[in-house]
């Protein structure tokens, strides 16, 4: 694994993910609550239909906000791990994370094994709820 390689990866994903979480935050996403955002449409008389498009518009924006800002806290979690020296370490195992994995995913914090056990917990977990 090359570290410098690896870094360079991971602060050219977080230079990405910043910009995508600026331009939502220009348009106003994060400060901007549902009824100010269909308010500018309040004035016409609005057909359900296009109120259900502008809500389901804006709740697709959020979430993939949301996801930008998860991918962004794993880029600098793996950058911090680099700095400390645990980079490519599994975090439930403490085993070696395979090269391979590391390239396709320089974020990835568990090996595959692990990956795929914290999957389950999670979809179990969202089941319940």
């Amino acid at each position: 694994m090359d570290a410098d390689g690896t870094r360079g990866r991971l602060e050219e994903e977080r230079v990405r993910l910043q910009d995508l979480r600026t331009s939502f935050e220009q348009e106003g996403l994060s400060e901007e609550s549902e009824d100010e955002s269909l308010g500018e449409l309040s004035h016409m008389v609005q057909h359900q239909a296009d109120v259900g498009t502008e809500t389901f518009n804006r709740e697709r924006d959020l979430s993939i906000l949301e996801r930008v800002e998860a991918e962004l806290g794993e880029v600098e979690h793996a950058l911090h791990r680099l700095d400390d020296g645990t980079y490519g370490t599994c975090e439930a195992c403490g085993q070696r994370i395979d090269d391979d994995r590391l390239q396709a995913l320089p974020a990835a914090r568990f090996c595959l094994k692990d990956q795929a056990v914290a999957e389950r917990e999670a979809r179990a977990a969202g089941e319940r709820s």
